[in-house]
């Protein structure tokens, strides 16, 4: 190994709490530092010197790329991109990698655990007891919010790549019927049910679509209100794909049964979103962490190995740059 393979991770907790063996990713290296934290003024700093840089979501942009010169390789620990600037990245001659694919068990879970808890009011009833409701009942059990049962149900799906499809058969597992529904700018299928003819038959709606122009706030008020009465909306994907004022008021309004999220249009939501009001029925909020189990993350950290190797190799994985 020479310092021609010197790597620095700029943010290395956002992937590992200490948890997962990092050695193969190490290999790759001569030397690979890892970096807590790394603020928009420290990007040039600790790129110096770099030739590949790891990062989640730690901005790497056209300034950063002109002011490294050793830098030859990006490798991202997500699948999205839009912390990299990709076109400064091809000008200087830069590859960049993302990983793919890792999370599908944990967010496929995660997006069935939102539906069940919702399908059985799981937050309202461990509240109640809490409160010593069911230790006041007057009959040995409590059942002052409707369940529902998923068994027989209709699951409406928004984008069946491998992680929909994932989600698709553990709804099915619990007797759901699933029906895919059209994304907005993507080729009309037969298979795939335009909106408006898709919210108004289905029990539950979950997404797992890429935020872009066609998508953001594709869900809004007038596709909320063509939903059932009744219906669940659950967002594991991108904060931005719902509005989320919309989806505030329609639960307010009892229109919904309930919805989740994992995302918001801002991470972290420093600056405070309508979802986060306190007085919202029906509705959980998750920080963004469905994807991150430990399976997960060790499989991010195989990927960016793998990439790194391959780079090196002359056989680059999982470019997009």
């Amino acid at each position: 190994m020479t310092n021609t393979r010197r790597a620095v991770f700029l943010d290395h907790p956002s992937l590992d709490l200490g948890d997962l063996d990092l050695d193969p990713l190490r290999s790759c290296f001569s030397d690979l530092q890892l970096y807590a934290q790394t603020l928009p003024d420290q990007v040039i700093d600790h790129l110096k010197g770099a030739t590949v840089a790891i990062s989640n979501k730690i901005l790497i942009d056209a300034a950063a790329m002109a002011a490294s010169p050793d830098l030859k390789l990006i490798l991202i620990t997500a699948t999205g991109t839009n912390n990299v600037d990709l076109a400064a990245a091809r000008a200087h001659g830069i590859t960049v990698c993302n990983c793919q694919g890792y999370g599908t068990p944990s967010v496929a879970q995660h997006t069935i655990m939102l539906l069940l808890n919702l399908a059985t009011r799981l937050a309202d009833y461990q509240k109640a007891v809490g409160e010593g409701r069911w230790q006041q009942a007057r009959q040995f059990c409590l059942l002052d919010y409707p369940i529902v049962e998923l068994e027989g149900k209709t699951l409406g799906l928004l984008g069946h790549g491998e992680l929909g499809g994932a989600v698709a058969r553990l709804a099915e597992a619990f007797g759901m019927r699933v029906l895919p529904g059209q994304i907005p700018g993507r080729p009309a299928r037969p298979d795939r049910l335009p909106l408006n003819e898709l919210l108004p038959q289905i029990d539950a709606l979950t997404l797992h679509c890429p935020l872009n122009e066609h998508t953001r706030h594709f869900i809004g008020a007038r596709e909320l209100a063509a939903m059932k009465p009744g219906a669940f909306v659950i967002n594991t994907a991108r904060g931005g794909l719902i509005d989320e004022q919309a989806l505030a008021d329609a639960l307010r309004n009892g229109h919904l049964g309930g919805a989740a999220t994992d995302v918001l249009s801002i991470e972290p939501p420093v600056n405070g979103n309508p979802l986060l009001a306190h007085d919202i029925p029906r509705l959980i909020v998750t920080p963004h962490n469905a994807w991150g189990s430990r399976e997960a993350r060790q499989r991010i950290v195989g990927q960016v190995t793998e990439n790194a190797r391959g780079y090196f190799s002359g056989k680059a994985l999982r470019v997009v740059s």
